[in-house]
């Protein structure tokens, strides 16, 4: 990851939100906690171990992951007893993330709202933090599809539930949304209002029991 100077831009978030960088590179992570905190404001830790960080009612946790040079099956068992000990709802991204690496899709079910690659630019790492705090994610459009399809390959036969709590309508749109489209894009991809959009969209929420796009598009790659 880059660390030229970009242009600061500015991040509208509450002061409860606290940031993380868990990572072994000290000089890299130290350079990246400061410049989120000059660039948004807000707290920001340095870290070797995500299950080093302190569990906390009150703030909402932003974890910065660094993947390179690591072991996946190691990071999914660090994973797996961070979620059995967290209190509190976190967002947590990858960055340093390979091209060529094959992202599971048990990382995104697990907690992985996003994630950042080697030669990701500050500017495009800024962006995405704005995605993910606006409660979507943050993944190339073509690996959320592969999650899609996949899922409906090994499940040839859903559940009763699923088929029937969804329109097709609804089940178009809720595929769209764990891609990351916007209502708008959805709109304008199915010839629909942006109203009509918005409707299905609450409908949807309430039919799979969420209440974000980051919950919704978790249920699309498990139900779907």
């Amino acid at each position: 990851m880059s660390f030229a100077s970009v242009k600061k831009k500015s991040i509208l978030l509450t002061s409860n939100i606290v940031f993380y960088i868990v990572s072994e590179k000290r000089l890299q992570k130290e350079l990246l906690a400061s410049y989120l905190h000059n660039e948004i404001g807000n707290k920001c830790f340095v870290m070797e171990n995500i299950n080093n960080i302190q569990r906390n009612h009150k703030d909402l946790k932003f974890i910065l992951w660094d993947c390179s040079k690591k072991n996946l099956d190691d990071m999914m068992v660090e994973l797996n007893i961070y979620n059995t000990q967290r209190i509190s709802n976190n967002h947590i991204a990858l960055f340093n993330v390979p091209v060529n690496l094959k992202f599971p899709k048990d990382f995104v079910s697990k907690g992985i709202h996003g994630f950042f690659y080697e030669h990701d630019s500050l500017e495009n790492l800024t962006k995405g933090i704005q995605v993910i705090l606006s409660e979507k994610l943050w993944f190339p459009r073509a690996l959320m599809s592969n999650y899609i399809i996949e899922g409906s390959k090994n499940n040839k036969h859903p559940a009763k539930s699923t088929v029937e709590i969804l329109s097709q309508r609804q089940i178009e749109i809720l595929s769209l949304i764990s891609i990351g489209a916007t209502n708008q894009e959805i709109a304008e991809k199915l010839y629909i209002s942006s109203n009509t959009v918005k409707n299905h969209v609450y409908n949807i929420f309430k039919k799979i029991n969420v209440s974000n796009r980051i919950q919704a598009s978790l249920w699309a790659t498990t139900n779907l």
